[in-house]
């Protein structure tokens, strides 16, 4: 999520606070994301008008980094001293920032001197994340939402992930070959016929999870076909 916003946002201060007591504090929901360097946490939240995003990188040391979006007010003195007045805390906690409060620019915060290019994520990542965190990708998790996302995903990278998965379930599994990919995985997990519409929260469930299941299996077989063994990195 944090990799999605990075675009149009810019640099305000560095708080020697940790993130979780700045979340506690504002009552926020910290995301966990990947941005190319490694794992990243980030909340989003709105204080008088300006739109911000508190984040905290694994490789950065301890405290929380402050973002505004491009397109809010410049005064960023002021804009800091709301979100100060909001943790009940002073100047003080501003280890760093962009107006000259605390900062030494010859030490500047590693994240603020990274390119601000967006990285590219493997396939086996974004696989990993999304069944991890479907919630963060989709919104409310149902079985039309999940194969509609993996869908537009597999369109966007030119059929790299679920190429030949049509296929595969009606040879492995005898799904109907006249049917598309998410239909055949219905006719899979749900043997005895598809559920009457609208599906119970249950049988939402038990879809995402048979499909799920089943794509795991499928890209197993991807791997063994060939060779490729798991990195224990």
């Amino acid at each position: 999520m944090f990799q999605a916003a990075s675009e149009p946002l810019i640099s305000l201060a560095l708080l020697a606070v940790d993130l979780d007591s700045v979340a506690r504090r504002l009552r926020l929901t910290v995301e966990d994301s990947w941005d190319g360097h490694g794992s990243v946490r980030a909340a989003f939240f709105t204080l008088d008008g300006t739109d911000f995003v508190v984040t905290h990188h694994e490789s950065d040391p301890p405290g929380t980094y402050v973002w505004v979006r491009r397109g809010g007010p410049v005064d960023h003195g002021e804009r800091m001293a709301v979100l100060l007045a909001a943790l009940g805390v002073g100047s003080e906690v501003i280890s760093f920032s962009t107006w000259g409060v605390g900062t030494d620019l010859s030490r500047l915060p590693a994240a603020w001197t990274r390119k601000r290019v967006r990285q590219v994520e493997s396939h086996q990542r974004f696989w990993e994340s999304f069944t991890k965190r479907t919630g963060m990708y989709v919104g409310r998790v149902t079985y039309d939402a999940v194969t509609a996302y993996l869908h537009g995903y597999d369109h966007a990278c030119d059929g790299a992930l679920l190429n030949g998965l049509r296929e595969w379930l009606a040879q492995t599994h005898r799904a109907g070959q006249n049917l598309v990919w998410h239909a055949q995985v219905v006719q899979v997990v749900f043997p005895a016929g598809r559920p009457v519409e609208p599906w119970s929260e249950d049988e939402h469930r038990q879809a995402v999870t048979g499909l799920f299941a089943l794509l795991e299996e499928f890209f197993e077989h991807l791997a063994s076909r060939h060779g490729v063994t798991q990195d224990s990195s």
